[in-house]
């Protein structure tokens, strides 16, 4: 059962274009966010694998979201209601609940090198013994030092350490920061990693990330705002879609972008 779920995920090349649509939870009704609908039929349109979401878009849009792949978020994070998100707040749905709706996988965030290290691993490594024994796949999201982390903790070697205790406790895949050198994070461990996108920045920086890991042993993406807060979300997937699945170079795919 894992890997027929796993299927759904990463297609026949082994790859996935993963984009994420779980930012309500932090950010509420945010820019490009607002008509869940529409952000889900845009980057389905684009050729995405799968969505990764929360538990309450997985129930309430689940037509739309079953021509792809479905990874649903177990925990929770600081709302951005003043503050910046500083960290995860533990779990609020368990595999459980994400065999009731249908879904592929199931995302736990883990914080290595933070003040919440302990816990999240923790957290991790239960979660994810119950998934399996579901037969229900876990995606670790290891970001090292947080998400308010310095720069220190989100070099080549913190994100290789990350990436591989995601894999140590038992994630089946793993979704972490793009860093300098991504050829060591992916030689590193043993479970497949997809980049995660961060904040909205330059495209054709994204672009060219994107292209470097994958030609360093990446995976995949799941990306979110860099996707779904452009002017063409669509196009976007499709760029994407075309260097992870096509092998495309950035300018090829800028070219779809603004085509």
């Amino acid at each position: 059962m894992t890997i027929r779920r796993l299927n759904r995920i990463f297609a026949s090349d082994g790859r996935t274009v993963i984009i994420a649509l779980d930012h309500g939870l932090i950010d509420g009704p945010c820019e490009g966010f607002k008509d869940v609908g529409a952000t889900i039929a845009a980057v389905v349109a684009g050729g995405a694998d799968a969505i990764l979401t929360s538990f309450g878009i997985a129930e309430k849009f689940a037509t739309e979201l079953s021509r792809v792949g479905l990874i649903v978020r177990s925990d929770g994070a600081e709302t951005n209601l003043g503050t910046a998100s500083g960290g995860s707040l533990g779990q609020f749905f368990g595999p459980a609940d994400a065999v009731r709706l249908g879904a592929d996988a199931l995302v736990v965030t883990a914080l290595p090198g933070s003040d919440k290290e302990a816990a999240t691993l923790e957290n991790l490594a239960h979660t994810t013994a119950e998934a399996h024994r579901l037969g229900l796949p876990v995606l670790g999201e290891m970001v090292p030092g947080g998400f308010n982390g310095g720069p220190e903790l989100r070099g080549t070697d913190a994100v290789a350490l990350a990436a591989r205790l995601g894999a140590e406790l038992g994630a089946d895949f793993i979704k972490a920061p793009y860093c300098d050198d991504y050829s060591t994070v992916t030689s590193s461990t043993f479970a497949p990693v997809v980049i995660l996108g961060g904040s909205k920045g330059d495209e054709r920086l994204m672009l060219a990330n994107i292209r470097d890991a994958i030609d360093a042993g990446a995976k995949g993406v799941a990306i979110g705002r860099n996707v779904f807060q452009c002017e063409n979300p669509t196009a976007m997937t499709r760029s994407i879609v075309a260097i992870v699945h096509e092998n495309a170079s950035v300018d090829d795919a800028l070219t779809i972008l603004r085509g």
